[in-house]
């Protein structure tokens, strides 16, 4: 194991780390399109002004 120096004092960590268990990533459609198309719509607001929409 590496030695970590800190300020010219070793370090020793209190706890060993932990392995996690793996997840499986699902893909659900409507969700990831409904995303999209948010994040689709803050690329371009629309600002309207008197009645007058202008594109930024």
């Amino acid at each position: 194991m590496t030695a970590l120096i800190y300020r010219g004092q070793t370090y020793t960590p209190q706890h060993t780390a932990v392995q996690k268990q793996c997840v499986e990533l699902t893909y659900r459609r409507e969700h990831y399109n409904a995303r999209r198309q948010k994040a689709a719509r803050e690329l371009h607001p629309q600002l309207a002004y008197r009645g007058v929409f202008y594109a930024r």
